[in-house]
């Protein structure tokens, strides 16, 4: 129970991060000085990373459901 609440939190902040560096790479937010700001490969770098946090917080819960069963 706790490696899966500690699975599903990592994939939360991993996917909250990567919205971070795509709303940057879309110069929404940021500091005009960050190498990020404008950038669009960290548009992609940013889903990229969201996707990854996805399936972290996917497998955890799969894992989870087949458990119980």
């Amino acid at each position: 129970m706790k490696l899966r609440n500690i699975l599903i939190i990592s994939g939360i902040i991993i996917s909250i991060l990567g919205i971070i560096f795509h709303l940057q790479g879309n110069a929404v937010i940021g500091p005009e000085s960050s190498f990020m700001y404008s950038n669009p490969e960290w548009v992609s770098h940013g889903i990229q990373i969201v996707i990854i946090g996805a399936i972290i917080c996917g497998i955890s819960i799969g894992i989870s459901i087949i458990k119980k069963n």
